[in-house]
């Protein structure tokens, strides 16, 4: 309890650049401090500096004096491989470490995208642990050798934390494994199949724990949730429910919502995942979201406000000037070495504001290409959640609603990913069949009529552009 009689939980978010902590009230949520701590640059890294940040990160908001439970939610995928001494092999590969993508290709190859989905209701990219695992395998013999169980980031932190160093006191939830290529969200099961065909064999696992177990205690006494992937924590601390779809505009985009049922695309564009709740979260990963207004910005000579006003001086579909932001290639679709392109550039539409419209008319125009792949796994859309440094874009608020043809909720800024984690270890603490109820306050509902003949000169621009040679 702290001193005016309130339990607190503390939620986590490990994250790629850095580690945040929050400490919230276990009934209300209200937040009573925070803390952060960097981590290193780098596409691997030792996961010794992931408990040096979040040591850092608790003394930063003022240790946990009052804590009665704590989850971690961090950065998905990855691959971080133990000895059977608990020790470290190599640094951990991190999601957006890209050599495996040549595994990730061959694995597919084996198997056919489609049996891969029905396995593990995603085809494996190489974010994926299973293909990380795949290039150790070809790539680092001795290291796999000596790898006698695999975990992932906020596996690994829940552990340590508890402070046991038993391999067999590994846990990770129902949202990291199903980012794994080797578990299965249906059948709520490991394929070790798969692993073994992918590593040579099957190392131990961590227990997959359900979105109300214990993962133990740390030493003094504070309550362990089993913890989640940053998606579905962000879910979670949004308190998303079915009809909500969540749009994060960040330096990648990601289309994502709670589902009841599994997904199982096999194009591959949708990622069949799990929550934090029991259910389900399909996503969708675009490459070009919140860097394409920095861009456009850059062209025009203007800073990111400028841009906004630029954008709103012009009208919706921009005179027939079309933007296809594909600027770093893009995932989905699987155009991997397009460029990005501009169509309908006349006299007239040669301008600052045409062409400040265009950028954000293309960057959300991709982002309900990733919708639509959404909804055509069964999701509902009754309104869109934006989240990410791109939504605090006046410009994008505005021309949301009519791009994606639902009302857009505009979340204040916020730290939904530890918040989730904060909220599940307030679940855990209370016992109940369901989440505690927190509100969030400061959002606001934006609406519009929908613009289709902006999607559709969009559409008809994208097929125009192809993807390059490597």
């Amino acid at each position: 309890m702290t001193g005016a009689g309130r339990a607190l939980v503390a939620g986590v978010d490990s994250s790629t650049q850095s580690c945040k902590v929050v400490l919230r009230d276990a009934v209300t949520g209200e937040l009573v401090r925070s803390g952060r701590a960097a981590h290193p640059d780098g596409t691997e890294v030792d996961p010794a500096a992931w408990m040096t940040a979040l040591t850092a990160a608790i003394a930063d908001a003022g240790g946990l004096d009052g804590v009665a439970a704590l989850s971690v939610g961090a950065q998905q995928h990855g691959m971080v491989c133990l000895d059977s001494d608990a020790k470290v092999v190599r640094p951990a590969l991190l999601w957006n470490d890209t050599r495996s993508a040549g595994a990730a290709a061959d694995l597919v190859a084996e198997r056919g995208a489609a049996e891969w989905v029905r396995a593990t209701g995603s085809v494996p990219v190489a974010s994926f642990t299973v293909t990380k695992l795949r290039w150790l395998a070809e790539h680092e013999p001795a290291s796999a050798a000596r790898t006698a169980a695999v975990a992932l980031p906020h596996d690994w932190l829940t552990w340590r934390l508890g402070g046991s160093g038993d391999l067999a006191a590994l846990t990770t939830d129902r949202s990291d494994a199903s980012g794994t290529g080797y578990w299965s969200p249906a059948d709520n099961a490991y394929r070790t199949d798969l692993l073994e065909a992918a590593f040579g064999r099957s190392p131990a696992l961590p227990a997959v724990l359900g979105p109300r177990a214990s993962a133990g205690t740390i030493p003094g006494g504070i309550a362990l949730g089993p913890g989640a992937g940053d998606n579905a924590a962000a879910a979670l601390g949004l308190g998303a429910v079915e009809g909500d779809v969540i749009v994060s505009i960040g330096t990648s985009g990601t289309v994502f919502g709670v589902s009841p049922t599994p997904a199982a695309d096999e194009t591959g564009a949708v990622a069949g995942f799990a929550d934090a709740t029991g259910i389900f979260l399909p996503l969708v990963c675009t490459l070009n979201a919140a860097r394409v207004l920095d861009a456009a910005a850059r062209l025009l000579g203007v800073d990111l406000a400028r841009l906004d006003e630029l954008a709103l001086q012009a009208p919706p579909g921009a005179d027939g000037l079309v933007l296809v932001p594909y600027l770093e290639g893009e995932r989905t679709p699987n155009r991997p070495h397009a460029t990005g392109a501009v169509h309908g550039l006349r006299l007239a539409t040669s301008t600052p504001a045409h062409l400040a419209r265009a950028a954000v008319e293309g960057m959300l125009c991709a982002l309900a290409d990733g919708l639509d792949a959404v909804l055509a796994q069964g999701m509902r859309a009754e309104r869109v959640i934006l989240i990410g440094g791109g939504a605090r874009s006046a410009a994008v608020q505005a021309i949301a609603p009519a791009i994606f043809g639902v009302p857009v909720v505009v979340a204040p800024p916020g730290e939904y990913v530890a918040d989730g984690a904060a909220r599940q270890a307030a679940w855990l603490l209370s016992g109940e069949p369901e989440p505690p109820q927190w509100i969030i306050a400061g959002s606001r509902t934006v609406e519009a009529d929908p613009t289709p003949a902006v999607r559709d000169a969009y559409a008809q621009a994208r097929e125009l552009v192809r993807d390059m040679p490597a």
